[in-house]
Order: C-alpha cells, then sequence, then structure tokens
C-alpha cells in the first residue's frame, strides 16, 4: 500500500473510530446518567463485584484470537470458521463452570440475590464469543465504518431496554438487561454487515498456528481486566456495596471519556502498523504521528474531565454521588496516559512481538495488584493514586522495549508528548483559576470548559501544531 493510501485510511479508519466510539460514550453518556438517577450506588455496587468474573470468562472465550486474525499475514476462510467453532465450544465451557459457579460468587459477596443475576449476566461474554471471527474480519480489514455503525445500534437498543427495566422498578436488573441486549446486538448486527458464514470445516493446525500470538493476547487481555476490576472486588468484600458503586460509578464515567481515543488507537494502529513493518522508517514515522495525535486529544480531554468532575457529577447524577467525584479526578489523569500504552501494544503486535507486550503488561499488574493488598487499609483514594503512578511511571519500561525494536529514541518521544501535556496542564489550572470565584454550578462548569476549550485551541493553532492543521484540513476536505 502506497503511503498516500495508507494515510487515507488511517485518517478515515481514526475518524470513523472516533465517530463510533465518541458517539457510543455519548450514548452511554445520556442512558447512565438516566440509568443513575433511577438507581442507587448499592446497584451497582451488585453488578460491578460481578464484573471481573465476566470479564475473565469474556477473555478465556475470544482467545485473543481477534487480533491474532489481525496480525495474520495471509488469511483463509477455514481459519475463519476455525476461530468461530473454537470459541464458541470455549465460551459454552465457561459459561457452564460459571453458571455453577454463581452461588458460592453470591456467598462471597454475603449477597444471595446475586445467583438469578450472576447467571444471566453472564450470558454477555457466551454470546460475545461467537462475534470475534466476523470483528476480526472487519477490523483486519480496516472496515472501521462498519464496526462503529453496530456499536451505535447496539449502544442504542441495549440503553433503552435498560431504561426501561430500570423504569419499571427492576433496580440492578436494568444494567444487567442492558449489559446483555448489547451483547447480542452488536455482534447480531457484525454478522451481517460482515458478510461471512462458518463453514463445518475445522482445522486444528490453524488454531494452532495462531495460538502462540493470541494466548498473549489473552494474558495481556486477562491482566489488564483483573487490574480494572480488581478494587470492585476488594471493596465489595471488605467495604460493602454502597462504597463499590462509589469507585463503579466514578471509573465508568473516566473510563467512557479515556475509551474514545484508546478504541480509535485499537481499531488502527495494529492493522496499520503492521502494513510498514517491512520498512522500519515508515513504521517509525507513522508510529510518531500516532503518538502526536493521541498526546494532541488525550491530555487536554482527561485533564479536562478531570477538573469539571464535581460539576459533572453533581449536575448529571446528583450529588448522591459525590464521593465519585475524587475517584474520577485520579483515574482521569492516569487516563490521560492510557491511549498512549494502547499505542505501544499495537507496535509490539504489529511487529510480532507480543511477548513484550504480554510481559509487560503482566508485569506491570502484578505490581499494582500487590500495591492494591497493602494499601487498601489507607482507603481506596491511595489505591488508586498507587495505580496511576505505577501505570504512568511503567511508560518508561515501555519505552525502553521500543527503542530495543524499531530505534525510536526517547527525546523523540518526549517532544511528541510533552508539549500538548504541559500546554493542556497549564490551561487546566487557567480555567480553575477562573472559576473558582463562581458559585452557581452550571456556570462553572460552562466557564471552565469554555476557557479550557479556547486557550487550548488557540495555543496549538498559534504554535503551529501540525495535528491540528492536518486534522482541520481532513475534516474540510470531508465535509
Amino acid at each position: 500500500m502506497t503511503e498516500s493510501n495508507l494515510k487515507q485510511k488511517t485518517a478515515k479508519g481514526l475518524l470513523w473510530g472516533g465517530i463510533g466510539s465518541g458517539g457510543m460514550q455519548l450514548l452511554n453518556l445520556a442512558f447512565g446518567i438516566i440509568l443513575s438517577r433511577i438507581l442507587s450506588p448499592g446497584d451497582y455496587g451488585v453488578v460491578g463485584a460481578l464484573t471481573v468474573f465476566s470479564a475473565v470468562a469474556t477473555i478465556f472465550s475470544e482467545s485473543g484470537f481477534t487480533l491474532a486474525i489481525v496480525n495474520r499475514k495471509n488469511i483463509s476462510d477455514t481459519d475463519y470458521s476455525s476461530v468461530f467453532w473454537f470459541n464458541l465450544v470455549v465460551g459454552a465451557f465457561f459459561y457452564t463452570i460459571l453458571f455453577f459457579l454463581a452461588e458460592p460468587i453470591a456467598r462471597f459477596y454475603r449477597t444471595p440475590d446475586m445467583v438469578p443475576l450472576a447467571r444471566f449476566l453472564f450470558l454477555s461474554f457466551f454470546i460475545g464469543a461467537i462475534g470475534t471471527a466476523p470483528s476480526g474480519m472487519l477490523l483486519r480489514n480496516l472496515k472501521i465504518k462498519q464496526r462503529s455503525q453496530c456499536l451505535l445500534a447496539a449502544v442504542a437498543a441495549s440503553g433503552i431496554a435498560g431504561v426501561g427495566f430500570a423504569l419499571a422498578g427492576y433496580g440492578y436488573w436494568g444494567i444487567a438487561v442492558q449489559t446483555v441486549i448489547y451483547s447480542l446486538t452488536y455482534n447480531a448486527l457484525l454478522w451481517r454487515v460482515a458478510h461471512w458464514r462458518p463453514s463445518f470445516k475445522f482445522s486444528m493446525t490453524s488454531i494452532r498456528s495462531m495460538l502462540p500470538f493470541s494466548v498473549k493476547q489473552m494474558a495481556v487481555a486477562l491482566f489488564t481486566h483483573f487490574n480494572n476490576n480488581f478494587f470492585a472486588v476488594l471493596l465489595g468484600r471488605f467495604y460493602g456495596m454502597v462504597k463499590t458503586g462509589y469507585y463503579t460509578q466514578g471509573n465508568k464515567w473516566t473510563t467512557m471519556g479515556s475509551s474514545i481515543l484508546s478504541s480509535m488507537i485499537y481499531s488502527v494502529g495494529q492493522p496499520v502498523m503492521r502494513q510498514t513493518t517491512d520498512d522500519p522508517e515508515r513504521l517509525r514515522r507513522v508510529f510518531r504521528k500516532m503518538l502526536s495525535f493521541v498526546a494532541f486529544f488525550s491530555f487536554p480531554a482527561m485533564f479536562g474531565l478531570g477538573i469539571i468532575s464535581r460539576e459533572f457529577i453533581v449536575i448529571a447524577v446528583t450529588d448522591k454521588w459525590l464521593p465519585a467525584v475524587a475517584v474520577m479526578q485520579i483515574l482521569c489523569v492516569g487516563s490521560a496516559f492510557l491511549p498512549i500504552t494502547t499505542l505501544y501494544g499495537n507496535l509490539f503486535n504489529s511487529i510480532n512481538r507480543p511477548g513484550i507486550y504480554m510481559w509487560n503488561t503482566i508485569a506491570v499488574g502484578s505490581v499494582q495488584t500487590i500495591l492494591a493488598i497493602v494499601t487498601y487499609r489507607f482507603g481506596l483514594n491511595i489505591m488508586l493514586t498507587a495505580y496511576v503512578i505505577t501505570n504512568i511511571a511503567w511508560l518508561s519500561v515501555w519505552q525502553y522495549f521500543a527503542w530495543r525494536s524499531i530505534r525510536i529514541r526517547l527525546r523523540e518521544v518526549l517532544a511528541d508528548t510533552v508539549p500538548y501535556m504541559a500546554v493542556a496542564a497549564s490551561v487546566m489550572t487557567i480555567a480553575i483559576m477562573a472559576a473558582t470565584p463562581v458559585t452557581n454550578i452550571i456556570l462553572s462548569l460552562i466557564i471552565k470548559i469554555a476557557v479550557a476549550a479556547v486557550l487550548y485551541f488557540t495555543t496549538m493553532w498559534l504554535s503551529g501544531s501540525a495535528i491540528l492543521r492536518e486534522t482541520i484540513s481532513y475534516l474540510r476536505k470531508k465535509k
């Protein structure tokens, strides 16, 4: 693929990845606000405590084959069919196990009502297992637009269903229904737009050839989900469901913000970089361009969400959720750096070094788990701060392996990221100072957003930011 075609596909993929993920998060925001006003912290805590189990089962059911399909140099219909049948069997196996483990899980949390809820909620990962092959097919061929449309439709349908159940008085079942309907709708639409049906061919040779890569992806996903949900397990066991609900709420809104960029990078990062691995210099250029893109958007977006967290929580979901504000503020700082970690992972996968991605993820996850166990007695905020600091500090380790792999220098990475971080931090500080005298919470929100947005855009324009000018130029052409 030529440089021009690759650049065009990358821009289109990022655009549609942003539309899909951004639209999904806006819909989730709207439905989340409605559900948060109807439901209690305890309702969120019950579902949040089960998330770690369904997340682990999802990882084993998908088995890392989505990215294995993307990374495969040549792929056949037998490969796709083999992945489908393999994941179907694995998904059924893990659902059966968790079905019978529902009662022990409920006893662990001292919440007997969890049993039917868990058995219903766990259906979502079994349904997701059958969508691995078509999802990998669309991702491999950079059909980001089609995937984004499936996402938006699934979020809309599941959100309406979840809100309907909550309004009818079913409590936390509204969240569970939303989760299962989303999985069902999204995977059904994936099958429709992929225009593919499995044959009855199954090749264990095909599965074995992808396993070295897929197992490493599975290990990465396992540790990532474990870290993301470990706090919910710890809090649910030692502090009760209300405290867990506050954490789940704060984490949910933060994740909505950070996942927009992470999803965009996930959608195009590995497929695009995979096509440049034969030319190291070109690969470095692509990586640095994506790194600048991530830094340009991620730092102002997540720092900005952090400074308006109090106003957002009070206005959107009422002051009954105020304890979630501190959770959001801490996680927003860490989440500003998460898309950079995602990009490093895409780099190592694209050059067929998934072991680096896997062992780094396991190492940082292990450190964070140890710190959580050591610090949980000091409170949630201390636990989260240790978690965030570890993630940020570990970027130096990611960079070391990037230098070893493609010879990209630290000073190049800093030049592509630090200016955006510094400007974002500065304008957010000014925005906070501008809103400090204001007592009206809505006016305070408006002032912070307006001051931060205007100052950031103006600073980037006056400094001649290439990412800003290229983004404006591309959007004008599309228009």
